[in-house]
């Protein structure tokens, strides 16, 4: 009986942990869905890429980060196949315990039936009662028999509830098994996946590098575009930091002419701090413009084919589906919109001291001094004649480009 409830307080203490087994589980399970679902994207960015005969750095960055996503989803897996060795493993522990614990309780079973059955050969109950020698001592006898009795019928009862959970414990563990060995076999097919997706890479860079002649053409186009647009973003970032301090001056001189009078021109400076302050207490926070992926990223970086070439970004650029639509991070003025060959259409947008740039943009729907509030829909994604689509994304805290992926969700 002592050993029963033993068995019964263990499993009561073990359910908390084996609960909190599941719920890991079931983290492990969303993250990999997760995954999946970002693995689902890229593919459809990765096929448009490839779509086209000319291979291209779109291309090899969209393969990259399909690697990527793959060996993470191989990683999660690993967990979970981890994960579920050790409950298995916990659960033989509990399976072996409550085996030795039915083998004692029905040996102590045994004993009290051998006992019981040893005495009444002896002398029958009504003989053991009777022969008492005081009243009390009846009584004492007869409630020691009634205990006795129902001793043996909760041992009993101990017996079959210890069953009855070893037999679920079993159970449970043959349907873990069952999980292992079909994590297994995804753990096998997803790693053939990404040996062949390292055999695509292989290969397309050694292509690539065969035309590094075009490549070096295609750069110096791309810093070309690019220089003329950052050219751009400081002429417009100037100017409203000009117009900005004539505002503050004119403030200013209001101030002094009517202390105690609300003047628009305070307004306006005051406006434009508030904006600034509300979009710095967003950082990390921000929607990402445009889903897909980051293909380059921000500060100087080696370039993915040609060697001792090095790159430099103030910004980031993401890969996405083609004619995706791109979408205002925060509101704010539409300053400039204006076009470039080899990049397509940028919109610079002005939130006080900050400044958002979308460039790589078609069907443009905004224009210039206009309003936009959050996720306002500024046009839609140009693609390449190589067939890739990328927004090159920036911010700018007056003239200082900032990272962009440090500003944006994880």
């Amino acid at each position: 009986m002592i050993a029963g409830k033993k068995v019964l307080l263990f499993l009561i203490l073990l359910f908390p942990s084996i609960a909190f087994s599941q719920k890991t589980k079931a983290q492990l399970q969303r993250e990999k869905q997760e995954n999946l679902k970002k693995i689902q994207e890229t593919e459809k960015i990765l096929s448009e890429t490839t779509t086209e005969k000319k291979t291209s750095i779109g291309e090899l960055s969209a393969l990259n980060k399909r690697i990527e996503q793959q060996e993470v989803l191989m990683v999660s897996i690993s967990a979970e196949i981890e994960l579920l060795d050790l409950d298995i493993e916990e659960d033989n522990q509990i399976i072996t315990s409550l085996e030795k614990d039915v083998d004692k309780l029905k040996k102590e079973y045994a004993a009290m039936i051998f006992a019981a059955q040893k005495a009444s050969g002896k002398i029958d109950k009504l003989t053991f009662l009777f022969s008492a020698t005081s009243f009390d001592q009846l009584l004492m006898r007869l409630k020691y028999m009634e205990q006795y009795g129902r001793a043996r019928q909760e041992q009993a009862e101990a017996i079959a509830k210890v069953q009855g959970i070893l037999a679920e414990q079993v159970r449970q563990t043959e349907i873990k098994r069952s999980e292992k060995q079909a994590l297994l076999g995804e753990e096998e097919k997803e790693n053939n996946q990404l040996a062949g997706l390292k055999m695509k890479q292989k290969s397309l860079v050694k292509n690539l590098e065969k035309e590094e002649k075009r490549l070096r053409k295609d750069l110096a186009d791309t810093k070309k575009a690019i220089a003329e647009l950052d050219e751009l973003i400081a002429k417009v970032i100037r100017e409203e930091m000009e117009r900005a301090a004539l505002e503050a001056k004119r403030a200013r001189e209001a101030k002094a002419r009517a202390a105690n009078k609300k003047v628009e021109e305070v307004e306006v400076s005051d406006e434009r701090v508030a904006l600034s302050a509300s979009f710095e207490e967003n950082r990390e926070k921000f929607a990402w413009p445009v889903t897909g992926f980051i293909s380059q990223r921000f500060g100087r970086q080696r370039h993915p084919v040609l060697k001792g070439i090095e790159i430099e970004n103030d910004g980031i650029n993401i890969q996405t589906k083609s004619g995706e639509m791109v979408k205002a991070i925060f509101g704010g003025e539409v300053r400039k919109v204006a076009f470039f060959p080899g990049i397509g259409t940028a919109v610079i947008v002005n939130h006080g001291e900050f400044f958002t740039i979308y460039a790589g943009l078609k069907d443009v729907t905004v224009r210039v001094g206009q309003n936009i509030q959050l996720n306002t829909e500024l046009g839609r994604v140009i693609a390449s004649s190589e067939g890739i689509s990328e927004l090159r994304f920036k911010i700018f805290k007056n003239t200082t480009p900032l990272d962009p992926q440090k500003w944006l969700r994880n």
